[in-house]
């Protein structure tokens, strides 16, 4: 029997499983309780094999691939042990009988001798015929023995005309054909049923299949996240994984009938040093698959948070100086996905070259006609080529040109130019400082169409992170927390193409704002080096925004930006994050907010810049992190900010802005004006210029039913959907008193809610009106009216009780969430607000934290005036306005204890 090329790759075969020896054992069984007594014999073969091989994976844990290859070798033992054992004595064979024939066959990394530890065992069972009763116990019989292993198996009975007919439909089942693999039984039953698939199936479809199986690579790729950067990357499916290998090897097999990987060489699809890096790259992919399932001590794809610390430790990675075991491992992991990506550009590039010199090439694009010479660069049917081997040797410069032309062309590049820059990467680092170079890199970074495409071709190819050395350090590395989905140069990458579409008017819908700013910009390319290199200083153990515009005014120079447009660039990195910061963590109705915020950008100009620039930054962080509620906070600082650098003063004071709210609202009440200004009288300034329109509306229709129907004042409580935050709203109307915060964030955390965010008031008549924004534990808006009702009941009961409400119960975080370590931070500040003081908390996320750190400053005896919070995936931003109990700031003695009692809730497990 030909075995697998990679079972070869074995060491002591019988240490695994000896299968004669186990034979002897099962031969030596009497009849009575044959099938049970076997099942001990095999599972303990099964489990001395299992351990056998984790044991050589532990002792050498690189070695992915011949792991890999040891347990289908194991497998492979056990159905053959099995096998025998079924038609020798279990259900002997008859003689001669031409129907009662079986091919044991094994698809999928069964079929191409490549199993992690928890793969299923994919079998097809070939039989000659239908009808044969002595086929179906058979295998009825050999099922029920590996059921009993506790082996899952995915089985399937076939004629080989039902197997012709089953490929000739379904792309999924040609693929498990291809690695179609004879273990035991007939062998001459499975040469015949393959001889006619390749005759009748696989012949002259080839253009269908290669079609067929990019289509579904896609789909895979989007269902993942559609990036191989996704920072939990699925190891077997997602983008740049094992997956995409396997359909590269696919289409090899189907285009040109290969049997190994290493003839994708023979076939002109890889260069040798190529092939090295598929195979590297493969071998570190199993080596993590297959650690993985052990790990997880299940079928296990998703490399998460959870599991990335143990394997990175199994793997024997190690701390460095500013950069932790786990986010080495994934820094590799994450190039090696990259070298994926790249050799899949190259092999289909590669193939619909030669496919369409046999004139059935599958993806030729339709091209506008072109000189077949562009700035000395070729035109190969339709693609931006070199005219020799020695082009970029000649004058490395070309190299970053390459990709300023096919930005500037909107080009695809030939596999022979990606192939030669890959390959002359390093060539690049002699012209760092030519400016004829730095000027190409620039009209790749501001190109008007796609710049992000242009940038990753770039980095694929290598050239990018050596032309710029600082970038290279951050290609493929991970952010270790739970609020960045990718690597942190994809991060930037992407942040440049949402720009470049914000540019062209293409989010205009979504950022409407940001659109109509860019018109008014003074220098375009100030924005586009800004966004390459606002998180460039990651992952070297400092603040990186300081850090980053130190490399900025290094870089911008040799861009060939002036000394304006450099401190610019410098400035927005350092400062990348003070309009989030300031919007999302602070009081916007608290003058001094703003006066402190104008005071740091100092102009319009720079607050349009800095606009732009948080508004990509943040999309680009993850799909979700975007949304109508953060829009609304950074357009709100952004208007006050514009109007005070504008005018050097507001033109509209607080009393005007208060009175131009109350009248909006008096007018679009149903109500009689005198009770109309008796509403707008009880609220003091800081509701008018807090709250939404919609808010203020459905506030005082509120307030007027709670009036009316309770006649003294009672606790009402309303939830409702709030479709421009996303979330779910609760305003609670009740006669203020001590800890009344506190009562409602214990009672929300109880009913499983989480609070977004709070607007705390009081009216002149001693009543509270507080507008809470909540999700559930999903982090979405409750959509049932029947649970908005349960979370409004609950809180009415608390407000209604005179017992002070327990603390919310301390709940272990989820295993996935226990990776991080978030360090504790308590920070108070009396100078950032004109009448309060201001605590910033900084801990881990977890449910019933907003509560604990409400007790606190109610057992304090302190007014809680307004709560901000911010979440970023592990890590709450809880910030606070307060007075003390009699109206004032806090004094040192107040801040300090109540610093220490924040920080016992902060620092709590």
């Amino acid at each position: 029997m030909k075995q697998p090329p990679r079972f070869a790759l074995i060491d002591d075969r019988r240490a695994i499983i000896d299968r004669r020896a186990v034979g002897e054992q099962l031969s030596a069984l009497p009849d009575a309780m044959l099938r049970s007594e076997a099942t001990v014999v095999l599972r303990a073969a099964l489990d001395a094999g299992r351990a056998e091989i984790a044991g050589r994976l532990a002792a050498e844990p690189g070695r992915g691939r011949v792991i890999a290859a040891s347990y289908a070798f194991l497998a492979d033992q056990i159905v053959r042990l099995a096998y025998d054992l079924v038609v020798q004595r279990l259900h002997p064979r008859p003689t001669n009988a031409e129907m009662d024939r079986i091919s044991i066959v094994g698809l999928g990394g069964t079929g191409r001798g490549e199993m992690a530890p928890y793969s299923d065992l994919d079998l097809m069972f070939l039989v000659a015929s239908p009808g044969s009763a002595w086929c179906g116990q058979a295998i009825e019989a050999l099922l029920y023995i590996l059921w009993d292993l506790k082996l899952k198996v995915g089985q399937s009975v076939r004629t080989i005309d039902e197997v012709v007919a089953a490929a000739r439909g379904d792309m999924t089942i040609r693929t498990a054909l291809l690695e179609g693999r004879w273990l035991w039984g007939d062998e001459q039953l499975h040469l015949d049923a393959m001889r006619r698939f390749r005759a009748e199936v696989v012949a002259s479809t080839a253009r269908d299949y290669v079609a067929a199986k990019l289509a579904e690579r896609d789909e895979r790729h989007r269902r993942m996240g559609d990036s191989r950067y996704v920072v939990e990357p699925n190891v077997k499916d997602g983008k740049g994984g094992l997956r995409d290998l396997h359909t590269l090897y696919w289409i090899g097999q189907y285009v040109f009938g290969v049997e190994s990987p290493a003839e994708l060489v023979d076939k002109g699809l890889f260069s040798a040093a190529e092939f090295r890096r598929f195979e590297r790259a493969e071998r570190f992919f199993w080596s993590v698959r297959c650690h993985l399932h052990l790990a997880a001590g299940r079928a296990e794809e998703r490399l998460g948070f959870d599991m990335q610390r143990q394997i990175a430790a199994a793997m024997r990675y190690a701390d460095r100086p500013g950069k932790s075991a786990v986010e080495r491992f994934m820094q590799f992991y994450f190039l090696n996905a990259k070298t994926v990506g790249d050799l899949t550009g190259l092999f289909l590039a590669q193939l619909d070259e030669q496919m369409g010199e046999r004139g059935r090439r599958f993806a030729l694009p339709t091209f506008r006609r072109r000189p077949k010479r562009l700035d000395g660069f070729t035109i190969d049917r339709g693609r931006l080529s070199i005219p020799n081997d020695r082009w970029f040797a000649d004058d490395p410069s070309r190299l970053v040109e390459l990709f300023a032309l096919a930005a500037r062309e909107g080009m695809e590049i030939h596999p022979v130019a990606m192939r030669s820059a890959s390959r002359d990467a390093r060539l690049v680092d002699q012209v760092r400082d030519d400016p004829r170079a730095n000027a190409y890199f620039l009209d790749v970074l501001t190109a008007p169409e796609k710049p992000d495409l242009s940038l990753r071709w770039m980095n694929e190819a290598g050239v990018f992170g050596r032309f710029v050395p600082d970038f290279g350090r951050v290609v493929a590395q991970m952010q270790f927390d739970m609020y960045h989905h990718y690597t942190v140069d994809e991060h930037s990458i992407r942040a440049i193409g949402l720009l470049s579409r914000i540019e062209r008017g293409e989010l205009a819908e979504d950022h409407p704002l940001s659109t109509a700013l860019f018109r008014q910009i003074a220098s375009r390319r100030v924005l586009y080096v800004a966004v390459l290199l606002h998180d460039i200083a990651k992952g070297r153990g400092g603040d990186h925004s300081e850090l980053g515009a130190d490399v900025a005014m290094e870089l911008c120079p040799r861009f060939g930006l002036d000394e304006a447009e450099s401190e610019t660039v410098a400035w927005l990195v350092r400062n990348h994050l003070l309009l989030s910061n300031t919007a999302f963590r602070r009081d916007l109705t608290d003058p001094k907010t703003v006066e402190d915020f104008v005071a740091k950008v100092q102009s319009p100009e720079r607050l349009r810049l800095l606009l732009m620039l948080t508004v990509v930054d943040i999309r680009a962080v993850g799909p979700s992190t975007w949304t109508d509620w953060k829009r609304r906070l950074l357009r709100s600082l952004f208007d006050a900010a514009e109007e005070r650098l504008r005018l050097g003063h507001k033109q509209r004071g607080r009393t005007e802005q208060v009175s131009a709210r109350q009248k909006e609202l008096t007018d679009a009440l149903p109500w009689k004006a005198s009770a109309a200004r008796a509403h707008v009288r009880r609220l003091p300034d800081s509701y008018w210029l807090a709250e939404p329109h919609e808010w203020q509306l459905a506030n005082a229709l509120q307030v007027a039913a709670a009036e009316t129907h309770f006649g003294d004042p009672e606790p009402s409580v309303v939830a409702q959907p709030d479709p421009v935050s996303g979330t779910t709203r609760i305003s609670v109307f009740a006669p203020d008193r001590p800890g009344l915060f506190y009562r409602i964030a214990a009672a929300l955390s109880g009913a499983g809610a989480s609070i977004v965010d709070a607007r705390i008031h009081t009216t002149r008549d001693g009543m509270a009106l507080d507008n809470l924004l909540v999700t559930d534990g999903r982090g979405k808006a409750y959509e049932d009216a029947r649970l908005r009702k349960r979370l409004a009941a609950a809180v009415e009961k608390a407000l209604r009780s005179s017992a002070e409400p327990p603390l919310p119960k301390s709940e272990h975080l989820p295993i996935r969430e226990r990776a991080f370590a978030v360090a504790p931070r308590v920070l108070i500040s009396d100078k950032a607000s004109s009448r309060t003081t201001i605590v910033e908390v900084n801990a881990r996320d977890r449910p019933g934290l907003l509560a604990r750190l409400a007790n606190v400053i109610h057992v304090a005896g302190h007014q809680l005036h307004s709560a901000h919070i911010a979440t970023y995936g592990e890590r709450a931003v809880d910030v606070f306005y307060l007075t003390s109990g009699t109206g004032r700031k806090l004094s040192d003695d107040e801040a300090n204890e109540l610093r220490r009692g924040l920080l016992v809730v902060a620092s709590a497990e």
